[in-house]
């Protein structure tokens, strides 16, 4: 047993005797993993059928050797081997560990027999079903969706099945399965995607698999104080209905589902006792009725709240209340835009007035730092935009340091600024990384000038702020996010170059020269309307030239309301007709 599970709770440990032995790996440390709700969820449902003893391998931390956390085996004592991937970034370490496992990383180098050894490698997770291509090659099986709808009838196909070739089975009668062996993809002479072909048998797409209902919220089923969130936490529903057009989980999750005030209050009961900092994910979209009922619960519990991040928008004063009583020492708002403008072009529905008076009550509530996360490099996106997010930042202090100086309390305020990444399946999957415009675009075949774009935003917002007192702000770097944002729209061909950086072989700009790949290609490079992408190879629901048309509503700042699942037919999920 590994020695970070002395202090862990909601560890399963299982006899091997007569039962199928299960990997399930996390590519990033133990901290990482113990706070990822999918994850965790993924654990609960492998190991409550008693068939399957389920193990975790997490990414290891300096010279630790790598062996399931529970017992200490290796890799390669397991025939199924499932792996939950949620960031980009992981990628190389998820390749890294089935080489570190003893595991081909190549599913093509695999023995057709599946055994101990040799075991079949499945992966999943939001970022295999927002574009499952950069790991295709090291996958014999990809699951499209989300673990509670596909698991009972996947697992009991897996437990039989001994012979690699027999995969097109499964792909072909189980919803939300992909076999990327069974797909290949051709590309034209510019380096694009220009066809996916399928073997005979199996979809042209894989449709995505949702959960639609159900009767207990996903919940903290394992707790360590050495947990990157210390909390003990539930969901509130998956997806969101506000559709900002730069964000991914907005789409890839419709329709969006808000679990009922029973399922969250019956996860919500099994917290621990000794437990009392509550984590509610998906504060965002959920109604203010079921915010302050979960509010008045969790105060009379006795139960502090954390959250990721709050919508300015939807701050009552029931909720104020428990925030104050929590002892938060700081939140997050997220403007996004740095202007009013550009609040309009992606989607936020968030006004000036709504992030000031945020503000001031939050500080009122007693939480004297706050944290507004913002981008740079949105589309149309200008000088004048990022003046703007100076003078609200001037406005939220002059209107919150008066409160914190007639309590004795000085006001922080702490700004981070992210390079935007345009992500599959968003309007903005079209766009171009570096905010240039397209013709600027198509001739950056090196991407120094997207690199440099982003800079010197950076650059005006730190001389902005250089001389602000109690204001602090983060950014990243360009040159580095260029690595993500050739990851999340890049297909199979950066196989090989994952596999050297996972090694250890090559950094990212080494590997991608020594395989002939572009950065510009896959970051840089402006998308056509009807360009075919790599990732259609999965299906959302979402209907042909939908997103096209909200890249133009928002190139135009035209708005587009929350999704109405009761009666919105716009995007194609929730039914045929569109009504734009």
């Amino acid at each position: 047993m590994h020695p970070l599970l002395a202090t862990e709770t909601g560890t399963v440990r299982k006899k091997w005797k007569g039962r199928l032995p299960v990997a399930l790996l996390y590519p990033n440390t133990y901290p990482l993993a113990v706070s990822n709700l999918g994850f965790q969820l993924l654990y609960r449902l492998l190991n409550a059928s008693d068939e399957i003893v389920c193990e975790r391998f997490v990414y290891p931390q300096g010279q630790e050797p790598f062996r399931s956390l529970e017992s200490s085996r290796p890799l390669a004592d397991f025939p199924l081997v499932l792996g939950s991937i949620s960031f980009e970034h992981d990628y190389v370490h998820l390749v890294a560990m089935l080489a570190a496992g003893g595991v081909a990383p190549y599913a093509a180098d695999r023995p057709t027999e599946i055994a101990a050894g040799s075991p079949l490698v499945v992966l999943g997770g939001v970022a295999v079903f927002m574009n499952p291509e950069p790991l295709a090659l090291f996958a014999d099986l990809m699951v499209i969706g989300e673990a509670e709808a596909v698991l009972p009838q996947l697992l009991p196909a897996l437990a039989e099945l001994t012979d690699r070739r027999r995969l097109v089975d499964i792909g072909a009668t189980i919803p939300g399965c992909y076999v990327p062996s069974a797909y290949s993809l051709s590309y034209d002479s510019e380096g694009r995607v220009c066809e996916i072909a399928v073997q005979d048998g199996l979809p042209q797409q894989v449709r995505r698999v949702a959960l639609e209902k159900t009767s207990l919220a996903a919940h903290s089923e394992l707790l360590s104080p050495e947990a990157e969130l210390g909390m003990y936490m539930t969901e509130l529903g998956r997806g969101c209905s506000r559709g900002c057009r730069f964000c991914a989980a907005g789409f890839i999750y419709r329709p969006p589902r808000l679990w009922s005030a029973e399922a969250v209050q019956e996860s919500l009961a099994q917290r621990p006792p000794e437990v009392d900092r509550v984590g509610l994910l998906g504060m965002e979209m959920a109604a203010p009725e079921l915010l302050d009922q979960l509010a008045g619960s969790l105060q009379a519990n006795g139960c502090s709240l954390s959250f990721s991040s709050l919508r300015a928008d939807r701050i009552s004063p029931q909720l104020l209340e428990l925030l104050s009583r929590s002892g938060l020492k700081s939140v997050a708002i997220a403007p996004d835009g740095c202007s009013q403008r550009l609040r309009r072009v992606i989607n936020k529905g968030l006004s000036e007035e709504d992030l000031i008076a945020a503000a001031v009550a939050l500080v009122d509530a007693g939480i004297y730092t706050l944290k507004l996360y913002v981008m740079v490099g949105l589309p149309t996106e200008t000088e004048q935009d990022l003046e703007e997010f100076v003078g609200l930042v001037r406005k939220i202090r002059q209107e919150i340091l008066p409160i914190g100086q007639k309590k004795g309390r000085l006001c922080e305020l702490i700004l981070s600024v992210n390079s935007f990444v345009p992500k599959p399946w968003t309007p903005f999957q079209y766009l171009s990384f570096g905010g240039q415009e397209r013709e600027q675009a198509r001739q950056d075949r090196d991407c120094t000038a997207a690199v440099l774009n982003l800079k010197k935003k950076i650059k005006q917002l730190k001389k902005a702020f250089a001389r602000v007192d109690n204001l602090h702000i983060k950014v990243d770097r360009p040159d580095k996010v260029l690595a993500q944002a050739v990851f999340s729209r890049v297909d199979r061909r950066i196989g090989p170059a994952l596999l050297d950086i996972g090694m250890g072989k090559a950094s990212f700009k080494q590997a991608m020269k020594r395989h002939g790949l572009s950065s510009w290609q896959y970051a840089v490079r402006p998308r056509e309307d009807d360009e075919l992408f790599c990732w259609q190879v999965v299906d959302h629901g979402i209907q042909a030239g939908y997103l096209a048309k909200e890249l133009k509503r928002s190139l135009t700042g035209q708005t587009t309301p929350p999704c109405d699942t009761s009666s919105c037919r716009r995007c194609g999920v929730c039914g045929l007709n569109p009504c734009l």
